[in-house]
């Protein structure tokens, strides 16, 4: 029997109707679901269950058949009362996939999108955490995924500590807004450490901007991550970068911005403090001149990012949050370690003109050779594909008007040619709306 974790930001994975909801930080949030199929059987006798905040059972789920290679849609989810706040599980013979919606103040007023678990771990870096940061504070919650009670410690870049004994299949809040001991305005990282498997999951809220992204565990980590897709100066958007330093020892980072749409190559260096220190990249280099980069300010850049340099060695993870202040819209992605990279990525939530939602993704080449990408979709009879695509380089597509008005399913990227590794992410966008309708999920390798 397999387990997939579905830790919501600050676990309520409601997965119940939309007037089911869960507050923090003054706001009520309700969550969705897509869950796809991996295999080439159908998923039969699965089940989604619901754990209080103390461990005990909410509820349970019975998932409908899900049929090979295909997905199941809960905008609405069934198997738990409202007020739920928690965490949940979903236990299938067969390997799934699936990513979480979050929406706060109503139908996505203000989203923010994550990616489950298939496992867990004794660490997890967080490497942007934030109290009163110009609006912005955090909260995350952590699981134990273990099967002891989890001592589980944080530590923060200020030398703060925070601690919590979780049990099984619980999970514990940690709300910076709440925590004084961060003093009255702090942007820094955390580090969570455990003695049995345990998984994170953050939120940044801002008063109408919300992000979402998962902790980083130890086989997450790279010398070198990659970043699918970063926007500078395009239609509205900027991209800051968040790189935390795992290890023990101060290293020079440096990363390489490759064009795939608009804009030209640069790169930026930084020195990254040791210990879950962390660094900011892209926000300032593509907007005006400092030391260690050589981006063109103001000009328009769409494409991927990428380590190149790293002086010690050391381990490291990074988030990706875009931004479009004008328009109110927000998301945060997490930074992959290429070695994970695969010659096929799962993409669970795909949609064109759905209530006005549609997706766009980024797939990176983070092999050493070119390879060819080709991406299909459940339900539809379209491909589409970008062949000798660079390493670092990314093949971006736009599902708008393509996959058909009301479309909502899945793809499947599959790389070929060359070392055939790649990742990728996928952004879910309702454009005429004026709230932040913008999410982003990393796509899963398998």
């Amino acid at each position: 029997m397999k387990r997939i974790v579905l830790l919501a930001a600050f676990a309520f994975l409601v997965l119940a109707a939309l007037s089911t909801s869960a507050s923090a930080q003054g706001l009520s949030y309700t969550v969705g679901i897509q869950i796809k199929n991996l295999d080439s059987v159908a998923a039969e006798n699965a089940q989604i269950v619901y754990y209080n905040m103390d461990g005990s059972v909410a509820g349970t789920l019975d998932l409908p058949t899900i049929p090979a290679n295909g997905s199941v849609t809960y905008a609405q989810v069934e198997g738990v009362g409202d007020g739920f706040s928690g965490s949940a599980v979903i236990n299938s013979a067969n390997q799934l996939a699936a990513i979480v919606n979050v929406c706060a103040n109503g139908i996505c007023g203000m989203g923010a999108s994550y990616t489950a678990f298939d496992s867990g771990d004794t660490t997890a870096g967080l490497p942007l955490i934030m109290r009163n940061n110009s609006g912005y504070s955090t909260l995350f919650n952590v699981q134990n995924v273990g099967s002891g009670a989890a001592n589980v410690t944080v530590t923060y870049s200020n030398g703060t500590t925070e601690t919590a004994v979780i049990q099984p299949n619980a999970a514990h809040r940690f709300d910076q807004a709440t925590n004084t001991n961060l003093g009255n305005v702090f942007v820094g990282s955390a580090t969570v450490t455990s003695d049995v498997p345990v998984v994170a999951t953050v939120l940044e809220q801002g008063a109408t901007t919300l992000f979402g992204y998962d902790g980083f565990r130890s086989g997450d980590a790279s010398t070198n991550p990659v970043m699918p897709l970063v926007n500078a100066n395009n239609s509205g958007y900027i991209t800051g970068i968040q790189i935390q330093n795992r290890g023990t020892a101060s290293t020079t980072v440096t990363v390489n911005y490759t064009p795939s749409s608009a804009g030209t190559a640069c790169q930026e260096t930084q020195t990254i403090a040791g210990n879950g220190a962390s660094a900011t990249f892209a926000l300032n280099a593509f907007s005006g001149t400092y030391s260690g980069e050589n981006c063109a300010n103001g000009a328009a850049f769409v494409g991927s990012a990428t380590v190149t340099a790293n002086s010690s060695g050391q381990p490291l993870v990074a988030i990706v949050n875009q931004l479009n202040i004008a328009a109110n819209k927000g998301a945060a992605y997490g930074g992959f370690n290429p070695a994970n990279g695969s010659s096929i990525v799962e993409l669970p939530l795909i949609m064109d003109r759905n209530s006005g939602f549609w997706t766009g993704f980024a797939i990176t080449n983070v092999g050493t050779q070119n390879t060819n990408i080709t991406c299909t979709y459940v339900g539809s009879a379209h491909v589409d594909s970008q062949n000798n695509v660079q390493p670092g380089g990314s093949f971006t597509v736009i599902n708008l008007n393509v996959l058909g008005a009301g479309y909502v399913g899945a793809a499947t990227c599959t790389a070929s040619g060359g070392d055939a590794k790649i990742v990728g992410i996928v952004n879910e966008l309702k454009t005429d709306a004026t709230g932040d309708t913008f999410l982003v999920y990393e796509g899963t390798n398998r």
